[in-house]
């Protein structure tokens, strides 16, 4: 029977979810902020730290562990010697650049065993988190109301030139400064970025990438994704260009790392640079996700991964080109197939127009609210028709189809020459377009296969004839395509038989002519001609009225925002993503993926035996991992006869917490994020504490793989290890479990 208590209960859960009240676990929290917001609810969860201990710039603290990998990625920092631990594919690049198929650390992996051995990645940089500063009103004091967006951003971005001036001023350290909230508010994250790098350990793919692009966003997970780098700096400790000379840096803080494992329900943090998310989006704008956007992305990429991967099977220099694009375009694409699901199933057009609803009628109460915010929902109704009208299929299109042609995309450097040369730019500036473009020929062209980008041509293209509504597509493409009547390989033929830019030695060639020959070969040119079609219908039908849009949607999302805040004043918000340092927290769980389906939190060793078959490249397993399991030889990392390899938590997660510690309640690493569940992807948009998940690579086994399979003990010697591997992964399981999936009963 239920009792007045539970109806209570139920009533107030449902008028949460009515208001938007951010669930539990949801949220992508400032650092800064944790005291005031977080910090209780944290504690309540078990963590046993203060916000201090995370956050603070009086002390060392956990940020000063954490490093922005790349610009695109996290990586945190596990000895007091800059070993920096992140994922493999965040690391991938640097193994592909280091690889060639004499040395192929991609399939056999590398393990510097001294520190001459560590190897350099110029361009790669670990940034550090300093302080965090509110600038709201630095930047917005002198803004008045009501300016043109395009005027007002003007004004924020003088204004920001400003403060970071004044914050850097003498010092050697960075600032970057971000708006939140839609630009309601902006902090500012003064930074300091080391710029000497080296590898120092990969395991190979059979490992780093076990279960390859079948595995990717899915649970059960037995993927070893990590890598290893050292920061170096100069004799200061700080930081400096590559040289010998270099030494390891000196970090005012490194994780320990625990051995004494996970159980159900133990808190975890991910602390970690997210990338992108849009939490506060409208109705229209996810419809437009789901039905439009989405759809015509997954489309372009399904085709352009399986011409890809035929070719990568077939040539094995072409499968180490092509492997970390091919990732790259993969990882994506199953996102989006995911994130359009994840949505559907949420229904959350429906719930954002039930959000909508109540917000109207709490504008319509007072006239004030009626000036303020009476157009907001109209004008979003009226931009996003604007924009399904033809103009987002558009740019999606242009960005996947025409520049996901390798040909066409470099040679928008060169239609840029061209144009400069035409328009008599001043000759230093053509001079350094030239001597861009010839310093950038050999790293293009080093993972560049000519015949692979030709099936891509004719495939996209011909995408892109069918799909983009004529009145979006450039005159000049629209009567080649009619000149070969349909006859798509010919045209494809036409354009690589006569470009200039299909090798290096013909792009050097044309390089060293004077400009006046350079415009002239350069003119002549059939993909240089292509592509100056294409950006120039883009920049004058798409670009135009797409950017108008975009920056009406801004203010509008602004004030939409700003309502909602004022609506919900008892609501704890937290901003977007925008790949700036965050704490997320939850706790270590399975979920229900299905009817009838109930996924466990962890994997072990044993199923990584289960899934291998040597006819899948996905799912081959090294003899070394095979002859450790099987005389059960774990070493300290092990657990009862079972080796812990990957675990799930509800922590809210997105692209750039790759890499992201996962902090247990004492502060200890226990993890290290790498995906999230494919049922899960859409929490981008809307999260769900029911199914979404983060996935993560347990320590354990990462400590495994270093210390027994790849026998680079010596690394293990240099991390702080804390606990005792005492606790199985789950309840001591007799027996490990399979898969991780089991039916329900």
């Amino acid at each position: 029977m239920i009792n007045r208590k539970q109806l209570l209960l139920w009533g107030l859960l449902l008028l949460g979810s009515l208001k938007g009240f951010a669930r539990p676990d949801e949220g992508m929290w400032l650092p800064m902020l944790l005291k005031q917001l977080n910090e209780a609810d944290m504690q309540k969860k078990g963590m046993r730290l203060s916000a201090e201990d995370i956050y603070s710039i009086n002390k060392s603290s956990l940020k000063d562990a954490i490093v922005q990998f790349g610009g695109g990625c996290t990586g945190e920092i596990i000895s007091n010697q800059g070993l920096l631990l992140t994922n493999h594919h965040c690391g991938y690049g640097q193994i592909q650049s280091h690889s060639s198929v004499e040395n192929d650390y991609l399939t056999n992996g590398f393990w510097a065993m001294n520190r001459d051995q560590e190897k350099p990645n110029p361009g790669l940089t670990a940034t550090f988190i300093v302080r965090m500063e509110d600038v709201t009103k630095q930047i917005l004091g002198d803004v008045p109301a009501g300016l043109p967006e395009a005027e007002r951003e003007q004004r924020v971005q003088a204004n920001i030139k400003k403060v970071q001036a004044q914050a850097t001023a003498g010092t050697h350290y960075g600032a970057i400064i971000r708006p939140f909230f839609y630009g309601n508010e902006y902090y500012m994250y003064v930074t300091e970025t080391f710029k000497d790098i080296r590898l120092v350990g990969a395991p190979p793919e059979s490992i780093g990438k076990f279960g390859g692009d079948t595995d990717n966003w899915m649970w059960p997970r037995h993927t070893g994704d990590f890598s290893l780098f050292r920061i170096y700096a100069g004799p200061d400790n700080k930081p400096a260009d590559y040289s010998p000379k270099n030494k390891p840096y000196t970090p005012k803080h490194h994780l320990p790392i625990s051995l004494a494992g996970i159980k159900e329900g133990d808190f975890t943090m991910v602390f970690g640079f997210p990338g992108r998310t849009t939490e506060y989006l409208p109705s229209q704008a996810v419809r437009e996700i789901v039905e439009i956007s989405d759809p015509a992305k997954v489309k372009i990429r399904t085709v352009k991964l399986g011409l890809l991967d035929q070719d990568m099977k077939a040539d094995p220099r072409v499968r180490i080109q092509y492997a970390a694009k091919y990732a790259s375009v993969s990882n994506a694409h199953k996102k989006w197939i995911g994130e359009m699901r994840g949505l559907r199933k949420l229904d959350a057009v429906t719930k954002k127009q039930e959000l909508e609803k109540q917000f109207a009628a709490w504008v319509n109460q007072e006239t004030s609210r009626k000036n303020t915010y009476g157009q907001v929902l109209p004008q979003f109704e009226q931009n996003y028709a604007q924009l399904a009208n033809g103009i987002t299929l558009a740019r999606d299109y242009f960005n996947e189809a025409v520049l996901g042609v390798e040909l066409l995309s470099y040679a928008q450097g060169f239609s840029q020459l061209a144009g400069m040369i035409q328009q008599n730019a001043p000759e230093a500036e053509v001079q350094e377009q030239i001597k861009k473009l010839k310093a950038g020929a050999p790293g293009f062209f080093k993972n560049y296969n000519q015949p692979t980008d030709q099936k891509l041509f004719e495939a996209l293209l011909q995408l892109y004839a069918q799909d983009v509504p004529p009145t979006f597509q450039p005159d000049a493409f629209k009567s080649q395509t009619q000149n070969f009547k349909g006859n798509w390989n010919a045209f494809t033929q036409e354009v690589y038989g006569k470009t200039s830019l299909s090798t290096p030695e013909k792009v050097q060639e044309v390089l060293s002519q004077k400009p006046a020959e350079i415009l002239k070969r350069l003119a002549a040119d059939p993909a240089v001609q292509l592509i100056s079609s294409f950006v120039g219908t883009y920049r004058s039908k798409v670009l135009p009225t797409y950017t108008s849009l975009t920056d009406q949607n801004t203010l509008l999302n602004r004030t939409y925002l700003q309502g909602l805040r004022e609506m919900q004043q008892n609501r704890k918000f937290y901003p977007d993503a925008n790949s700036t340092l965050r704490v997320s927290f939850g706790q270590v769980d399975g979920y229900k993926p299905a009817d009838g389906v109930q996924y466990e939190y962890y994997t072990t060793l044993e199923g990584i035996i289960e899934k291998e078959d040597p006819t899948i490249v996905d799912y081959y397993v090294p003899a070394k991992l095979k002859e450790l399991y099987q005389k059960k030889d774990y070493g300290p990392y092990g657990v009862n006869g079972t080796m812990p390899v990957a675990f799930i938590a509800s922590n809210h997660t997105t692209g750039g917490n790759s890499g992201s510690p996962v902090i247990n309640a004492q502060g200890q690493l226990i993890g290290t994020n790498f995906d999230r569940n494919w049922e899960g992807t859409m929490s981008d948009i809307m999260y769900d504490p029911d199914r979404v998940r983060n996935i993560s690579l347990d320590a354990r086994y990462f400590l495994f793989i270093v210390d027994k399979f790849a026998g680079a003990g010596h690394l293990v010697k240099e991390m702080t290890l804390v606990g005792a591997s005492s606790s199985a992964p789950a309840a001591t399981p007799k027996k490990a479990p399979a898969p991780a999936a089991k039916k329900k009963k």
